[in-house]
Parts: structure tokens; sequence; C-alpha cells
């Protein structure tokens, strides 16, 4: 049987870094901070407090991002982090890092329980909004590189969202799993088991192949060509039997409303779709870690990214459409 899920944590909950005993002010022995107004830091410690954020507030959103799958929400989670920051007496913190990334899981999580019912009615397969991949923080190890790929951060999305939050604080990021179970309102072993129950999931539904850039161009531009010059036996050739097809058009832009699963059936339709519209490629853009295509199709752009299976074949189809997740890709591809 699985453990039972983790219930929220109460804000006031001893966050990791900071001491169980105050050591300042007048009971701690050390002296007391300025404070201004609010109780927000002041004079040369509010520039302190803000220099030790703004070093981490790329890693912050970057965290947020891989729990919500949107950078628009992952900025307002990080900004609202900034501001508890603020009110924080930081002289208590010993390790910044791991203070502020439980802030922003906590409010990740938050943000994931109040999205519940929107995702739920959002109309047709719901997609993580596309980010230009130096928009998305630090990705100095092949953890950091794996777990914000596109086809990942989708796979992420079947999580619930305590699963999702063990999984990328100890993938991610290397969070102990004491810090861990204090984000999510666990035990250490419960998380420990959360983590290694999300990773047998991901590792069932994510094998990939790690393709070179190189390789990874010339299969985006052998899709596209055999997708829309109608030659069925090279478009055939490269997709995996289990290949799926995402659209996301969010009820902005007509797109399928269910994802097409199966080989024969995406065949079909991309014949079709290629039948119907005239497709340009706009440009060539890196998106989550990997090349992307920013398409015309008439007069509706869309981003398209590929997942790429064992043996070099397509076995995912990413295409998004819906112009409120289209933003930053539109800005990175100049259009």
């Amino acid at each position: 049987m699985s453990p039972q899920s983790p219930q929220p944590v109460p804000e006031n909950r001893q966050a990791p870094g900071v001491p169980t005993r105050p050591d300042s002010g007048p009971e701690g022995g050390g002296p007391r901070r300025e404070r201004g107004p609010g109780g927000y830091a002041a004079g040369p410690e509010r520039a302190r407090d803000d220099e030790v954020f703004e070093q981490y507030r790329p890693l912050l959103t970057g965290l947020a991002y891989r729990l919500l799958g949107s950078m628009w929400d992952a900025e307002d989670i990080v900004q609202d982090a900034y501001l508890r920051w603020t009110r924080t007496d930081t002289a208590t913190v010993r390790e910044p890092r791991a203070f502020l990334a439980t802030v922003t899981s906590r409010l990740a999580l938050d943000q994931l329980r109040s999205a519940r019912v929107t995702r739920e009615a959002y109309i047709g397969p719901w997609l993580p909004e596309p980010v230009p991949t130096g928009e998305l923080g630090p990705l100095d190890t092949a953890e950091l590189r794996d777990t914000v790929s596109y086809a990942t951060v989708h796979l992420l999305q079947r999580l619930s969202p305590p699963e999702r939050a063990v999984f990328v604080l100890r993938e991610a990021f290397a969070l102990p799993y004491e810090d861990i179970a204090g984000v999510v309102g666990g035990s250490v072993a419960g998380c420990r088991q959360t983590y290694h129950r999300a990773r047998g999931h991901l590792d069932r539904d994510d094998k990939r192949f790690t393709a070179s850039r190189e390789d990874h161009v010339r299969l985006l531009e052998r899709f596209l060509t055999a997708a829309t010059s109608g030659d069925l036996s090279q478009l055939t050739a490269l997709l995996s039997e289990d290949v799926v097809s995402w659209n996301d058009g969010g009820g902005r832009v007509r797109a399928a409303l269910r994802p097409i699963r199966g080989r024969k059936k995406v065949v079909a339709f991309l014949s079709a779709l290629a039948g119907r519209h005239t497709v340009s490629v706009d440009s060539l853009v890196d998106v989550n870690g990997a090349p992307a295509l920013w398409l015309g199709a008439d007069d509706r752009q869309q981003c398209l990214t590929l997942d790429i299976g064992e043996g070099g074949v397509v076995r995912g189809i990413y295409i998004v459409l819906n112009p409120d997740k289209l933003t930053r890709v539109r800005a990175a591809a100049g259009a």
C-alpha cells in the first residue's frame, strides 16, 4: 500500500536553515536588526537581504516552473517568496538556499491545489508553457537539465502535487529528506518512499534517447519535411509505434481536443493537417534545453517540440498553439 499522502504544512512551521531557538534580538543575545514599517528589513540589512535573494532568484524560478509548468505562475510565486523573505529575520537563517527553496515550494503547492479546478476545466490537453532555455535558471548538472526537459515537465503533471515536490526537490536540487519532509508535511521515511515511487513512475514513462543538438535538429527537420510533404513512409519510419501527439489550443485556437495515440492515427492526423494548412518554419528556438521549431500555419503561430525515444525515433509530439503560452518563445524567435 502507498503511504498516506503528506498533508499541507502550516505557514508558521519551522523552515530548514532556521534555528529552533532565536540567536538574535534581546532574548537571543545578538543585536536587533533594523526594521522598517510593516516589519520589513531596512537600511544596509535590506540591501544585503535583496542581494542574497537575487542570487537565488533564477534557481527559485526554475524550481517553481518545474512544479507548476507555467513560467508566469512561477514568477508570481517567486515574487511572493521575496516578500516573505523581506519579512523574515534573515539573521536567523543559516542556509538561505534551503530556506528559500522551502518557501517557494510551499507557495507552489498552494498554487497547485487552488489551480486544480481550473486545470480540470481546461479545454483540450494541457501542456506546459514552453520556455526559452536561458530563462530556466541554472542547468549545470544533468539532473537540473533532465528535470526541465519539456517531456519531463509534462510527465511531472501526472504526479500529485506532493509527489512532484518531493521528486523535484530531491532529484534536481538534492535537498535532504529532512528538509523535504518540512515542505510537504510528511515524515522522512514517507518522503523517501514517495521519491522512489515517483522515480519508478517516471522511469516507466520516460525512456528518452539523449541526442546531440545536431541530431535533434536533423530529426526535427526530417519530421517536418515528411509531415508537410505527404511522404507517409518516411513519416511512419520516424515515429515509434506508441507515439502520442499532444496539441494545446486552450480553447483559444482550434486544436485536437484529445491526445492522438498510436503511429497509424498520428500519421493520419498529421497528413490531414498538412493537407489543410500551409506550414512554414519561422525559426529554430532553444526551448527547455533542446531545439524546437517556431512554426507558422496559415495565420497561426505555434511551437513544436519532439520527445525522442530509444533508437532515435519520435515518441512524443508537443504542439502548443495557445497564444497565452507562447509569449516568451515568440520573443525568443523574434516574431
